[in-house]
């Protein structure tokens, strides 16, 4: 039994002693408590295959371990445990560190680790991802258009534009992570 005040929770004995091992779940927000809503992609077949299209023709001469970086980003930035989960395999697979991925989150914090384009992709992906000023600032696109020419460019805003509608489906829909 949970008494909801305010915006906390508070847990009686009763919950306490049904509860064990499924705090996390039982939690406010709690994003897997229900399983998957939806199977989308079986239910909207011709919108999946136009997303697949997208998010290839998005990478075409790009780097792949760039491509991977760029799509982890977006969706740590989003909480897409699907998403993150699969192209952290696909990041593998194209031969990225197991470090460079773990300091990912912390980017800007471990330059070392990343070259300058990729620090300018993964300043112009948090800034289109996140849009909090709802713009992206002109140094974060500057900065991305000194190190990539006009048509990567392009691909590269049009990856981060696809990852972030990845995202937006696998949150939604509650996609479960390892089933990529």
């Amino acid at each position: 039994m949970t008494t909801r005040t305010s915006q906390k929770t508070q847990v009686t004995p009763t919950t306490q002693a049904t509860a064990s091992g499924t705090a996390a779940a039982a939690a406010p927000g709690a994003a897997h408590r229900h399983g998957p809503r939806l199977p989308w992609s079986k239910l909207a077949p011709e919108v999946y295959q136009a997303m697949l299209a997208l998010d290839a023709a998005a990478t075409q001469g790009l780097d792949p371990t760039l491509v991977e970086l760029v799509k982890i980003r977006a969706s740590q930035l989003n909480h897409c445990a699907f998403c993150i989960d699969k192209h952290i395999k696909d990041a593998r697979k194209a031969g990225e560190t197991e470090q460079r991925i773990y300091l990912l989150d912390a980017w800007e914090e471990a330059t070392g680790f990343y070259s300058p384009e990729e620090q300018a992709a993964l300043a112009l992906t948090e800034a289109v991802t996140l849009l909090t000023e709802g713009f992206v600032p002109d140094a974060v696109y500057d900065r991305a258009a000194a190190r990539f020419g006009p048509a990567e460019l392009a691909r590269l805003l049009a990856l981060i534009t696809t990852i972030n509608a990845w995202n937006r489906f696998g949150v939604s829909t509650r996609m479960t992570p390892g089933r990529a």
